[in-house]
């Protein structure tokens, strides 16, 4: 089964960021792409579901306990 791959809109609204900050995630070299330029345009990019996941997986921190 091909990856289900996810456009910025949709990354930011999951993210609940600007599209910019995806753009920064993604220069930062800490969100893979899939570049599906067809021609000399601009690139058309998306980011593959399980990428997104791991992402997430990585910034992932714990709740400090409360204190008593």
């Amino acid at each position: 089964m091909p990856a289900r791959l996810l456009s910025i809109p949709t990354v930011a609204a999951a993210l609940d960021v600007d599209r910019r900050t995806v753009y920064r995630f993604i220069a930062a070299g800490d969100l893979p792409v899939v570049d599906l330029r067809t021609g000399p345009g601009r690139s058309r990019v998306r980011v593959p579901a399980a990428s997104l996941d791991e992402f997430l997986s990585r910034r992932a921190v714990a709740m400090p306990s409360a204190r008593r």
